[in-house]
Formats: structure tokens, sequence, C-alpha cells
């Protein structure tokens, strides 16, 4: 016969349901961080140490798709290349490679090498708002007032981030701002389209076969055999960081969360990515940010966060 009382019996249960959200929230958090990381460690070896943008993005997309490939086969035991046996899915796993897991990588960093690492993450997340607006062109319905509210927060947001609040200048370049506009537009994509195939498959197996198939059709133009720009110890670690936690273990992470909280839930606390990258650049790369700067940030974030909820 048990002495544990009825209420004391179901404190374990709570204790463990608990314990399970606080390991999704910091699996969540810690890949969000190492996103925003990963653009900082970009900004530096890009700016500072003269690497092409098109070297860097394909060689870290080759590395990290048989990284990831190889980690789904480890876990999952089962065959990586299922991926490939049926026609529409062969075509859906190329499109998100070039449109989806290129486009982003590729337009992402293109963006932060004309600007800094935080302006172009937050870009980037202006990828709700991009959603909206084509949901609504393609059924032809008006957003709910809400999300309509959002797409305006989030405007309003990347004109101060763009113009300091000015109505005569760019505070950024207009190389910068298209890069970092098209990334949020790739970034739609990235999100919407793969989402059968993560459904029937895995997403570290649409991920990885994403970034490696990626990477081999960008080969003419990355060209990994002819590096140009300054190889040395900061450079080499920072290269490392950018492929084994900025992208393997930031992916492991977030998608990990998945096993204990809700994926809304993981969603909003990837608008720590933004943050992170904006606290970092201010740390370690001195980049100041104005007054106009800042607020454009959080109105973004706030329109993510909203939209995301929604």
């Amino acid at each position: 016969m048990s002495l544990t009382s009825p209420s004391s019996s179901k404190s374990p249960d709570r204790s463990n349901q608990a314990g399970r959200r606080h390991r999704g929230i910091l699996l969540a958090l810690t890949g969000a961080v190492l996103w925003g990381g990963s653009g900082v460690a970009g900004q530096y070896i890009l700016q500072d140490c003269a690497f092409a943008t098109e070297w860097l993005v394909g060689v870290r997309m080759l590395i990290s798709g048989a990284l990831l490939l190889l980690i789904d086969l480890a876990v999952y035991r089962q065959d990586i290349f299922a991926v490939f046996r049926e026609g529409r899915d062969r075509l859906e796993t190329i499109a998100f490679a070039i449109f989806g897991m290129l486009g982003v990588q590729y337009t992402y960093f293109a963006a932060i090498k004309f600007s800094n690492a935080a302006t172009g993450t937050i870009l980037q997340y202006l990828m709700p708002v991009v959603i909206v607006v084509w949901t609504a062109l393609r059924t032809r319905r008006m957003p709910p007032f809400g999300e309509l509210a959002c797409v305006a927060l989030a405007v309003l947001g990347t004109f101060l981030l763009v113009t300091h609040g000015s109505l005569t200048s760019l505070a950024i370049s207009p190389p910068a701002l298209f890069w970092g506009l098209l990334c949020a537009f790739a970034a739609a994509f990235y999100t919407v389209q793969p989402k059968r195939l993560i459904c029937k498959y895995r997403p570290t197996l649409i991920v990885g076969w994403g970034m490696l198939v990626g990477g081999l059709l960008f080969l003419p133009i990355s060209k990994p055999w002819a590096f140009t720009g300054i190889w040395n110890t900061a450079a080499a670690l920072d290269f490392a960081y950018i492929i084994l936690f900025g992208t393997v273990i930031a992916f492991v992470c977030y998608l990990g969360s998945l096993q204990y909280i809700q994926p809304a839930e993981t969603s909003i606390l990837g608008s720590a990515e933004p943050l992170s990258s904006i606290l970092l650049s201010i740390a370690l790369l001195h980049i100041i940010f104005t007054p106009a700067d800042l607020l454009g940030a959080i109105s973004i974030l706030a329109a993510v966060i909203l939209l995301t909820r929604k």
C-alpha cells in the first residue's frame, strides 16, 4: 500500500513536464543565439578578412550539409537517399536547395557584407510579413486587422532601421537593403515550401540535403578550390564556429526543442536570433545603433512575435 497522497503523486509528473519544457526552451534559445553569433562571425571574415561571399556560402553549405546527413543517419538509421526515390520529392528537394537554402544563405551573408550582422538578421526576420502578404494575394482575401497591424508595424520598423527616421536619405547602402529584403523573400520560401517533405521525412534529412545539394550546384560559382582573403587564427576560429556552432549545432538544438515544446513557442523563441546578433555586434564589433535603429528593430521583432503567436 502506497503512503503517497493523491496530490503528492502528481508532483513528479508536473516536475517532469516542467523539466521537459525548460529543456525545450533552453534548446530553442541556444539554437537562436548560435545563429545570431554566426552572423557576427560572418561579418568579421567577410569585411575584415575579405572572404568572398560565394566561397563562404558554398563551403559552409557543403560541410554543414554533409555533417547534418551523417547525424541524421546515425540517429535514425534510415535510408538518407529516400527523398530522391520519387519524382515529386526529388524536384521539391532540388527546388528547396536552390531557392530556399541557397537563396537564404547567399542573400543573408550578402546583406551582412554590405551592412552588418544585426541589420542583415533583422531584415531577414521580415519573412512572416512576406508570408502574410503572399497568402493574401494567393487567396485574394484581405488579412485580418491584427495581421495588417503587424505588417504596418514591421514596415515602420524597416523604415526606421534603413533611414534612421529620415525621409531624405538611407542609413544603409542600397545593396544592403536589396539583399536584406531579398533574404526575407527567400526565407519565406524556405519556411513554406518544404513543409510536405518535412512532414513525410525528417527536418534533419531535408535541411541536410538542401544544404548539400545547394552547395554542389553552387560549385561553379563558389569555387572552394580558389580561396581569396586573409586566413589567420581568428578567421579560422570564426569559420569553424559558423560551420559547427552557427549551423550544425544550432539546427540540432532548434529542431531538438520541438520534442519538448510547441512549434509556435519554438518560433517565438527563435526571435532571440536578431536580439543576440544586435548585442554581439555591439559588444564584439563595436557597432553603434541609434535610437531609431533600436526602435525599428523592436518594431520588427514585435510584429514577428505577434504574427508567430497567431
